[in-house]
């Protein structure tokens, strides 16, 4: 998490080979008063080598993937996983779908290829790109459950790989392994317009290729094209008919389409054009690596190799490019080693002009790989480095009081760049900013105020300014009342006013997005500077003609429902240890974001007594407030207790949130049934601090499953009955 605002941004797009090496220096010596984001579309960046053995069953899926979260959390780099949509080196913007534009000093664009796809697949349901590989196993996996239903065991599943080059061979080969090993029995083809498969390789890789595919009985259709989709059945350009329940696209590189709204030059095959210092013609604070880039005077072919081999070109350059000094060429090899998996212990390989395929060319390969991959795959966090003898001065010491606010120039030009739609609820608010809104009693009387406020808990301000309007809106939301306005709190760090105003304009877009969402009007609010990034809001609200709903009327009887697992406590007090696996963060970012107002509205529906949100007090902590507003017990079922995925695995390893032990001063009103069940993770989890947490709420017992089912229909998949009201009053019960 950064303290302060450093003075540039150094942006990784794309977290392919040549990206990731840079990542992976920079873990080792950041770059002094320079700030590293990486942008990707998924959590977990995959290893293309390593794709072929794991569908062959020699590797785990994790161990092909680079955690993105926890490889960030190590080493202190912002983390964003959104799709960019579009590039603007004239502006120094990088343009999003759903997010405000991301600025940029010095930006490394490296988002690969497409497979070219015929056109004639593009509406075929059983066509499966192998990229992109981070979703592959799971599209692949979908699909075969698909086909697997009113499919007797014995009726062979058609599978045809178009391409056969180097991934369509390897694709073919280790995808035998993977259908064998979930009992299907299949035919395999490969289909390739080439008049030859492995094209650029030696005759004799071609030939131990051929050969290892006719011993496994795979149909090779070489020079021909898909002319026509029928179905479950590809026809050729010569008239030949293949079955085709699953069909996987392994063809040449083709460039993905997003690259039409990258303001850069192409080369006539599409790809961004670049000199050999590996930046674009035309711009010199932007390098392209990877497939991405097409070299103008010397281009080489689109693989992996020459990603890697980029890595050390473009970590220098980039600091010589910070430091204003000469850039240095990427000089690409001649030739190289190159092993292709058969999924069968062995490997197909050249080097140097000779031919092999053997198990020794696969232990070389898994050895490769492994190595490879253990430069990624260490977590562990860095020790802080000591700043270059050329850093900057330290910022002079900040003022306090009213002195300590951001300047009106940054709040301005914050505000200019934010599209704050209007409201009838507010007379005057952000559309002529003065020393307070004006809201407008007739349309929305204020009923009902309150206010939450929190350090960041991510290094991205956008899914901060998110998190944190929904979680002040929450508590509106809990007592039965409509949210109409809301006024920001915001702690920006020093810095310098382009950073401040992007700073600030990201949190400030993510607030505005949910709270647009729900018709509610941001009327203004404060911002100062501090050691860190910190955001709240003060939500107002009225109750619409109804009665509030409180903590106050349970009955003995009830069924107390939870709308979200918990666990974000311990996920985030992990993931600031760089030990939170990136599946675990992005089931936990969803959940936060899903908002609590469909939930209160369910309990209204089914006559809830008592409802509340679960945030910083923890599970017990707020049901207990509600047993003694009411006067009454409760016991409670830790099985039923929903836990966010990787809760139970950090909490046995003894990762606490710091308001763990503030929480557990309670436990003198909790009885456990038995000594042993303290040790659990269900009782742990009564004391994890929530972020944005779930509903809790009392519900008559015999309409409490419908009201799971409309939780369940509204989003809210973990929705659970996890007690039931006693009269046992102000004593919490826990069992098995």
């Amino acid at each position: 998490m950064q303290t302060n605002l450093p003075s540039r941004d150094l942006v990784l797009i794309g977290a392919g080979h040549t990206n990731m090496h840079v990542a992976r220096m920079w873990r080792m010596r950041p770059i002094s008063d320079v700030r590293l984001t990486i942008i990707s579309p998924f959590s977990r960046a995959t290893y293309s080598g390593m794709l072929p053995g794991t569908l062959a069953g020699l590797y785990e899926p994790h161990e092909m993937e680079i955690d993105l979260y926890r490889f960030g959390a190590s080493c202190g780099a912002r983390i964003i996983i959104e799709e960019v949509t579009g590039f603007d080196p004239d502006a120094k913007q990088i343009h999003f779908a759903d997010r405000p534009s991301l600025r940029y000093d010095i930006a490394s664009i490296g988002i690969g290829s497409v497979p070219n796809t015929s056109h004639v697949l593009a509406d075929n349901a059983a066509a499966l790109s192998i990229k992109p590989m981070a979703t592959f196993l799971n599209r692949l996996n979908n699909q075969l459950q698909r086909l697997q239903a009113g499919r007797s065991g014995d009726d062979p599943l058609s599978i045809c790989v178009i391409g056969a080059g180097a991934a369509g061979v390897e694709v073919t080969l280790c995808l035998q392994t993977y259908i064998a090993s979930r009992s299907h029995v299949a035919r395999f083809c490969l289909v390739d317009s080439g008049e030859e498969i492995l094209k650029g390789y030696l005759p004799n890789t071609r030939q131990l290729a051929r050969r290892e595919l006719e011993r496994r009985e795979v149909a090779v259709h070489s020079g021909r094209r898909v002319s026509e989709s029928l179905g479950s059945e590809l026809a050729l350009d010569d008239g030949t008919k293949l079955p085709a329940d699953v069909v996987i696209t392994a063809t040449s590189a083709t460039p993905p389409q997003v690259l039409e709204q990258f303001q850069l030059p192409r080369c006539e095959d599409g790809f961004l054009a670049v000199r050999p210092t590996l930046q674009s013609t035309e711009n010199d604070d932007v390098f392209v690596v990877g497939d991405t880039a097409s070299f103008v005077d010397n281009p080489v072919p689109k693989a992996g190799v020459y990603a890697v081999r980029q890595g050390p070109v473009l970590w220098q350059n980039i600091q010589r490019r910070l430091q204003r000094q000469t850039l240095r060429p990427f000089q690409p090899q001649r030739g190289f080693l190159s092993l292709l998996a058969t999924g069968d212990g062995k490997a197909i390989g050249q080097y140097r002009g000779r031919s092999f395929h053997n198990r020794l060319a696969w232990k070389w390969k898994d050895y490769i790989d492994r190595k490879f991959m253990r430069m990624y795959q260490d977590y562990r966090p860095m020790a802080m480095q000591q700043p270059a003898a050329n850093s900057p001065e330290p910022p002079a010491m900040r003022c306090r009081g009213c002195g300590g606010k951001v300047g009106g120039n940054v709040l301005s030009a914050a505000l200019e760049r934010l599209q704050i739609p209007s409201s009838e609820f507010v007379r005057q608010g952000l559309d002529h900013p003065d020393d307070a809104a004006l809201l407008n009693p007739q349309a929305a009387p204020v009923e009902v105020v309150s206010v939450d406020f929190f350090q960041a808990f991510m290094d991205d301000p956008y899914l901060v300014g998110r998190v944190a309007a929904l979680n002040a809106l929450s508590d509106i939301w809990a007592m039965g009342g409509t949210p109409r306005g809301a006024m920001a709190m915001v702690t920006i760090p020093a810095g310098k006013p382009p950073q401040q105003v992007d700073a600030l304009t990201q949190l400030l877009a993510g607030g505005l997005r949910e709270f647009s969402a729900v018709d509610v009007a941001l009327l203004g609010g404060h911002t100062t500077e501090g050691d860190e990034l910190m955001v709240g809001y003060t939500v107002l609200g009225d109750l619409g003609g109804n009665e509030p709903l409180t903590k106050a009327g349970l009955t003995p009887g009830e069924r107390l429902i939870l709308t979200k697992p918990l666990g974000s406590g311990v996920l985030l007090a992990g993931h600031a240890q760089a030990l939170c696996r990136g599946e675990w963060i992005d089931e936990m970012l969803a959940g936060m974001l899903r908002a609590n107002h469909a939930a209160v509205g369910i309990a209204r529906k089914f006559q809830a007594t008592a409802v509340t949100d679960v945030t910083g007090f923890g599970l017990a902590g707020h049901l207990l407030e509600m047993l003694d507003a009411s006067g009454v017990g409760a016991e409670l079922s830790l099985a039923a207790l929903p836990q966010l995925s990787g809760f139970e695995e950090l909490s046995s390893q003894g990762v606490r949130s710091s308001l763990d032990p503030a929480n557990r001063l309670s436990e003198d009103q909790i009885k456990v049934e038995t000594p042993k069940l303290r040790a659990l993770a269900g009782y742990q989890a009564l004391f994890d601090p929530q972020t944005s947490g779930g509903i809790l709420m009392g519900i008559p017992a015999a309409v409490a499953q419908d009201c799971l089912t409309d939780l369940a229909d509204a989003g809210f998949k973990s929705a659970s009955v996890v007690g039931t009201v006693t009269t046992k009053s102000g004593i919490l019960t826990v069992c098995q």
